[in-house]
């Protein structure tokens, strides 16, 4: 068993197709200085076709994954348009008097280099799309074919050292079991595009192998956990057969409970929510029966462009997304970047501890002209639908008020211009701070509402980064000093009559709803795939059972023991049972 990192969950089974390194050794080709215009115009025509091209696929994916990942290719485009990367390969050209695709090897070298010996995961992700790019623009010079998949019908699984998203963009999900990669992370681009398309995923598995996969091996990938097997047994075919058609005969049945109310057996009515960041995600939400958007992540908005997003083109997106909601509620979060959230056009400074610098409501308050921009067009969407404003990384009540001064000014401002606005939004923050908790009796009286970010909260409690290998065991959601943590903040919003909500992964945890409905927590917001796994188990739970059970959990000394008395036997544990040497062995 090889264990990586899943970043699309599902399972496949199949035969490996490994794709070749697409890898130019190219000869130092010196040209005469007559020759110059020559190959300026060579470079040109290989830039107008590859923008050619790339428009071509962000069309084709835009009908597959949805106009805001298809945005993707924008990135690309952009990186053809960008004068650093075009002097680079202009300037080996008229200098060096070397040919265009020598030039253009060059250059892209040079900047993956740079961008990955850079402490940066966002850099090393772009480093990538260089390549991708630059790969593209040598294949027109050289005049060289694609890489093709395989042409028979028979589906596989794909296997690459990392895959680019134009790579991804033309692959049949229906030929495409699976894919697996040597690196990559769950932010980079091609993550995200494999998620959009449904298809299963499992990165980073080049230091956990012991020798390579070979076209033909016999695979079946796990998504979820990042499990990969490598020539299995009949017998662990079988268990992932019977694991596969549990989650498809799992996910017909839930479709039963999409018009049913999220409430337990004893009355307590639980708002269930979506985390979104693009209208594509908004929709499988809908479908799902989210009761709102308890997180809208705006970041897309400023991502994979060559400049900050105007209010207007902000505006119409929060429009679009409140008129679809309305009257159900959509929270929209402020500009939540820095830490891994880079921006190619933001310079940010360089940090030792990004995680703990200039990001999310800090960047905000200091560059107010970013931050207002965003807040008018909230204000604006706001009086088209059910919209409220919530501040991330908040740890002082001067941040909130010095935020509501700025919501203040947008507003006397529109007011002056005559433009009709929401006046009475309400405004909330994310409590995903020590510090927060420990003053979220003072927080509550300056907010409408709460929304308890259990990500950052669990890293900051713990001062555990879970992207770190040797450490990320340690990453535990159900440690008791994160319940504790959590405890507090419910009970000073309960204090203050304000509305609290979870946001974080641990919101879409079945296993935690005993915990939610101690506390009497008034919403969770989740993933929309968790949305009716969350309902399923709600309706078959009673609130009191889960009050009486709650100070035998506050009592645990342990994960382990929390883990314990949490503890759910799954469909797949049932199955864990019909095969136990399987399982054992897995």
């Amino acid at each position: 068993m090889i264990q990586g990192i899943g970043a699309s969950t599902g399972i496949a089974i199949g035969k490996a197709f490994v794709l070749p390194n697409w890898e130019w050794d190219l000869p130092e080709q010196k040209i005469d200085v007559g020759d110059l215009a020559r190959e300026f115009d060579r470079l040109y025509e290989g830039i107008r076709t590859s923008k050619v091209e790339i428009e071509q696929m962000k069309d084709e994916l835009r009908e597959v994954v949805g106009a805001e990942e298809s945005y993707i290719f924008d990135a690309h485009l952009a990186i053809l348009d960008d004068p650093v990367f075009m002097n680079e390969i202009q300037g080996i050209i008229q200098r060096q008097y070397k040919a265009a695709e020598v030039a253009v090897k060059e250059a892209i070298d040079h900047f993956v280099t740079m961008f990955d010996l850079l402490d940066d995961e966002y850099m090393k992700e772009r480093a990538l799309d260089i390549k991708d790019v630059g790969n593209r623009l040598l294949k027109h010079l050289l005049g060289a074919p694609e890489i093709t998949l395989p042409s028979d019908t028979q589906p596989f699984i794909l296997i690459a050292k990392e895959l680019s998203p134009s790579q991804l963009a033309h692959l049949n999900p229906h030929h495409v079991l699976g894919i697996a990669t040597l690196a990559g992370s769950m932010t980079s681009h091609s993550s995200i595009m494999a998620r959009a398309l449904g298809v299963p995923l499992v990165i980073g598995i080049e230091s956990k192998l012991e020798e390579p996969i070979q076209t033909g091996d016999m695979l079946i990938i796990d998504g979820g956990p990042g499990i990969v097997h490598i020539d299995p047994e009949q017998a662990l075919i079988d268990y992932y057969t019977g694991k596969q058609i549990l989650q498809r005969e799992k996910k017909q049945q839930l479709k039963g409970i999409i018009g049913f109310k999220p409430v337990t057996q004893d009355g307590k009515e639980m708002e269930l929510s979506a985390n979104i960041s693009s209208l594509k995600e908004l929709d499988v939400a809908l479908s799902s029966g989210a009761n709102g958007v308890g997180l809208f992540r705006t970041e897309f908005l400023y991502m994979d462009r060559s400049r900050l997003p105007r209010e207007d083109e902000q505006f119409e997106v929060y429009r679009t997304v409140a008129e679809k909601l309305y009257p159900k509620p959509l929270i929209i979060r402020t500009l939540d970047i820095g830490g891994d959230k880079q921006l190619d056009y933001f310079e940010l400074p360089a940090e030792d501890n990004p995680f703990l610098g200039y990001r999310a409501i800090r960047i905000c308050l200091d560059r107010t002209d970013l931050f207002k921009t965003q807040l008018r067009a909230i204000l604006r969407a706001g009086e088209r639908g059910n919209v409220k404003i919530m501040y991330p990384l908040i740890s002082s009540v001067d941040e909130v008020r010095a935020a509501n001064r700025l919501l203040q000014e947008c507003k006397d401002e529109l007011r002056a211009e005559g433009a009709t606005f929401a006046d009475d939004i309400q405004v909330g923050i994310m409590i995903e701070l020590p510090a927060a908790v420990v003053i979220a009796d003072m927080l509550a009286e300056e907010v409408d509402f709460f929304s308890i970010g259990t990500n950052d909260l669990i890293q900051f409690t713990l001062a555990v980064d879970r992207m770190n290998e040797q450490i990320s065991h340690l990453y535990e959601p159900y440690h008791p000093s994160v319940l504790r943590m959590i405890k507090l903040t419910v009970e000073a919003a309960k204090r203050h009559g304000i509305h609290v909500g979870v946001c974080g992964e641990l919101a879409g945890d079945v296993k935690a709803l005993p915990i939610w409905l101690a506390l009497d927590v008034d919403e969770l917001s989740m993933s929309a795939h968790s949305i009716l796994p969350v309902k399923e188990r709600l309706l078959s739970l009673r609130q009191q059972d889960s009050r009486d059970n709650f100070d035998r959990i506050l009592g645990c000394r342990t994960s382990a023991e929390i883990h314990e008395l949490l503890k759910l036997k799954t469909s797949e544990e049932q199955l864990a049972e019909d095969f136990p040497d399987v399982f054992n062995n897995s």
